[in-house]
């Protein structure tokens, strides 16, 4: 039983969108949800709906005159008394006379001419609908619910400059209450009230339509003008995001932000909340979040004016259907007034410009379709106005892509990948906010497919995104919707005591755990579409790794005539058929010593074939191709495409034939290596797909080889590569090319994990705020941070159950400013000197790529087998 007299002047706002009120099991958690907020906070609940998911659209296909009107409204009308029976409600006497109301507006005279009046009645009516059926199932359900008109308490404002159209169809509220607005609802017999969103009150007693999204905007007006203790967007989708979901299955959840960013967010993309609905909380001071009716357990987005203020793009957005108008004249260079002269033409036909970019000679506006009606009609009527004054180009479609987050000019130097990405396209104009909020680019639209993921990892990289702001960001949409595979608690944990027993010994020191090489060589012999697997060596060429691969029937594959060496010395006996040479840019000598070991060549130019013909005489070769794109986790590891050295162009693959065959050397291996830490399963797919085309032109290949780059997780929040869905891509590849052998060489997918680096804390310094842990080693034993911005977990050791409640920069002693192993890392806040530092997954490219910069010792190398 409800309190019987509940704080009158205490409100929440609860408002449910179509997806919510569309099913009976989602009425039955708005009921719940709306006796929980009345008792557990003592206050009167407004529960604010949309119409029924789609139904809006078929009013607005109704008023803008389709032909078929009449069996929409039958149509309408079927669904509702569905929906009624499923609710187990009696329709006429429910929505009996709402439905009249309905089929009388698809014949009144006013639907000829489709007067504003009219389309806003017909409209309205989804709400209305929604709204009175979920009343009567709340209260046939026993809760204690009232329903209200919305109409009869938001009055739509008269706003300057508006035209017609957005005086009955787009309209703002006061959103001001006097005192008998608030004794009204007050003497409101319900604890709780069921009204609509989207209509208010025309000043001609009519119904008027707050717009698309208008039902958050009603929720808002309501929370503003009660002084609510909050307004809640309860809908389908857990909150705002760094980047649309759909597009970024890696968006992360925003959980918490200030009315500022919310507000630049809605505004640049976001669909979740309406642009307009954030600002009547923000001028009363009351807290909005947004929550999911399935998933109310998430945290959900908060938006307040006491959110911790945090440097950085919080997210990316992409609006389509931008249209932008062009407008250049010579005269107008210094010219006094030309500028209200252009916007007075926008006004004249009630266009509300977005973006502006100018010049001496030139300025640019974007419209955004979402807030202006821009049609043919009226662009070419603003058009044949502006032409009066200046040559008018219009340009759309186009898409606006948005970065939004605070310090947007203290984030340009963090931004290269990002203005790399748009070089590679044709960017109309970029826009920057005078508030310091966002960054537009705006692009033609069909160069904006794909790229939000692109942009969404290098702003993440970069760390122009601060991910690991918790106060800000949450988990990833794709962990929400789906869950995510977890890794396997690293092999450290339990080997605690003997690394911290060979760092006693002596530090810096790598250490290798044989038996995470032995799964991971084992995981990959598994994998039945693979005939032919080979080591990259120079990931890690310790002798016992490149024992154990070679026992596991592993082959090994190699750069230099400095690792086929050393892989004889280290296994004598091993057959140099096993062996890969795969150079690049290598002297003749290397190529003949490789020859005479009798291991397979690699080539990849044409040029060696012609300057070197005796070398490659009567010799089986293979031949490595570049497939004109490069991928993988930096740029740096993209090892395709023009910017690359490796490689042979596709186009040349037929003139390095012939040279092949008139030289009586015979192509029989076909291998393309695009680059490395990729993540996609089908990328692999796409490059066998791609060779085995090429392969059958050639005629006489054997082997397709499609390289390594294999990823691991190293961070957390990364998912372990999905071997079986990578293996069941090559299967379908390997049916339709049955008569090749398929392999591979990776590297740092079996012996990266394997490895970490044990280095000894040496000062713990602060610096204008900036606290920095300093090792006795940095990038001189492991250079992958510096050389490619590369992420390792980081950890004290010696306190490894120790909260990290402390952030740190981690250092090494090189004289360079490069010289980073991690940036705002946590660590325990009492780490300090003597203490041991792990460096996780440093098994690949660690020890292979140290140096002795500045003449400090190379690191020891150890092995624990079990």
């Amino acid at each position: 039983m409800s309190p019987a007299s509940p704080a009158s002047d205490r409100w929440i706002v609860l408002k449910f969108g179509g997806t919510s009120v569309s099913r009976r099991h989602r009425w039955d958690t708005i009921g719940r949800l709306s006796k929980r907020r009345a008792e557990e906070n003592d206050a009167r609940v407004l529960v604010v709906v949309s119409a029924l998911s789609g139904v809006t659209n078929e009013l607005t296909a109704i008023a803008d005159g389709a032909a078929d009107s009449m069996e929409r409204v039958g149509k309408l009308e079927q669904r509702h008394r569905e929906f009624l029976a499923e609710l187990e409600l009696d329709a006429d006497a429910v929505l009996g006379e709402r439905l009249s109301i309905l089929r009388a507006l698809a014949t009144d005279p006013r639907a000829v001419e489709r007067t504003l009046p009219w389309q806003a009645e017909v409209l309205g009516q989804g709400e209305l609908l929604s709204s009175t059926l979920g009343a009567a199932y709340l209260r046939a359900s026993g809760l204690d619910f009232g329903w209200m008109d919305a109409r009869n308490w938001l009055q739509a404002a008269v706003l300057p400059n508006q035209n017609a159209w957005a005086q009955r169809l787009s309209v703002s509220c006061s959103p001001l209450a006097s005192a008998e607005w608030g004794e009204g609802f007050r003497q409101q017999p319900a604890r709780m009230l069921l009204t609509q969103g989207f209509i208010a009150r025309h000043r001609d007693g009519d119904t008027a339509i707050l717009g698309r999204g208008g039902s958050d905007t009603s929720a808002a007006y309501f929370g503003a003008l009660l002084g609510a203790q909050r307004v809640e967007i309860w809908t389908d989708v857990p909150g705002m995001f760094s980047a649309n979901p759909r597009e970024v299955p890696d968006a992360r959840l925003l959980t918490r932000l200030d009315y500022a960013e919310a507000q630049e967010i809605a505004t640049t993309g976001a669909k979740v909340l309406h642009p307009r609905s954030i600002k009547p909380c923000r001028d009363a001071g009351v807290p909005m979040a947004i929550l999911d009716t399935e998933r109310p357990e998430l945290p959900g987005t908060s938006i307040d004016g006491n959110a911790v203020t945090v440097p950085g793009v919080k997210a990316i957005s992409r609006r389509n259907g931008i249209v932008l108008v062009s407008m250049e004249s010579v005269g107008m260079w210094q010219q006094v007034g030309f500028l209200a002269d252009v916007f007075e033409r926008f006004k004249r036909h009630g266009l509300s410009v977005d973006l502006i970019g100018s010049s001496e000679t030139n300025v640019t506006v974007s419209l955004d379709p979402s807030e202006n009606l821009v049609t043919t009609n009226v662009l070419a009527a603003l058009s044949a106005d502006l032409t009066e004054i200046c040559r008018v180009k219009v340009i759309a479609p186009c898409s606006a892509i948005t970065l939004v987050g605070r310090g947007m000019r203290s984030l340009l130097h963090k931004l290269s990948d990002v203005w790399a990405t748009f070089g590679r396209e044709r960017v109309h104009m970029i826009s920057q906010s005078s508030n310091d909020l966002n960054l537009t680019f705006v692009i033609d639209e069909v160069d904006a497919d794909g790229l939000l993921p692109v942009l969404h990892a290098a702003l993440i990289d970069s760390g122009a995104m601060p991910v690991e702001e918790t106060s800000v960001f949450g988990p990833r949409w794709r962990e929400i919707a789906n869950g995510i595979r977890k890794r396997e608690t690293p092999w450290w944990h339990g080997e605690r005591a003997r690394l911290l027993a060979m760092a006693e010994a002596g530090t810096p020191r790598y250490a290798y755990h044989l038996p995470t090489v032995r799964a991971r060589a084992q995981a990959l012999n598994a994998l039945a579409p693979i005939d032919q697997r080979y080591y990259a060596i120079k990931a890690n060429s310790h002798p016992a790794i490149l024992q154990l691969l070679v026992e596991e029937g592993f082959g090994l594959e190699c750069v230099s005539l400095g690792e086929l060496q050393r892989v004889f010395e280290i296994i004598p006996e091993l057959s140099p058929r096993r062996v890969l040479f795969t150079p690049s840019f290598a002297p003749r000598a290397e190529y003949e010593a490789a020859y005479g070991l009798g291991v397979t060549v690699t080539l990849d130019n044409v040029e060696s074939l012609q300057r070197w013909p005796e070398v490659f005489r009567g010799r089986d070769l293979w031949l490595r191709v570049d497939l004109g794109r490069g991928d993988g986790h930096h740029e740096k590891v993209r090892t395709g495409g023009k910017d690359s050295k490796f490689g042979l162009p596709v186009a040349k693959v037929e003139t390095f034939v012939a040279l092949a065959r008139g030289l009586g050397a015979n192509v029989i291996g076909l291998h393309a290596h695009l680059g490395s830490g990729v993540e996609t399963p089908q990328h692999w797919k796409q490059v066998c797909d791609e060779l085995g085309g090429i392969a059958e032109r050639i005629g006489s290949v054997e082997v397709i080889d499609i390289g390594g780059g294999l990823p691991i997780p190293y961070t957390e929040d990364d998912e372990p590569f999905d071997l079986e869905a990578w293996g069941a891509g090559l299967s379908e590849i390997k049916a339709a090319y049955p008569g090749y052998r398929l392999a591979i060489e990776p590297g740092r997918y079996l012996v990266a994990e394997a490895g970490v680096l044990l280095l000894t804390a040496t000062q713990v310094v602060e610096k204008d705020g900036v606290r920095r842990v300093g090792l006795d080693a940095g990038m001189n034993a492991l250079i992958r941070p510096a050389l490619y911005d590369a992420w390792h977990d980081i950890l004290n050791l010696s306190r490894l159950d120790d909260a990290n409640d402390g952030v740190f920069d981690v250092v090494g002693p090189i004289c360079e400013s490069s010289d980073v192993l991690g940036k705002r890392r946590r660590l325990p806040d009492a780490t300090s000197d003597g203490d041991v530092v792990l460096i996780a997954d440093a098994g690949a490219y660690g020890f292979a790529m140290a140096n002795a910069y500045n003449l400090r010792a190379l690191p020891k190398e150890e092995v624990l087998d079990v």
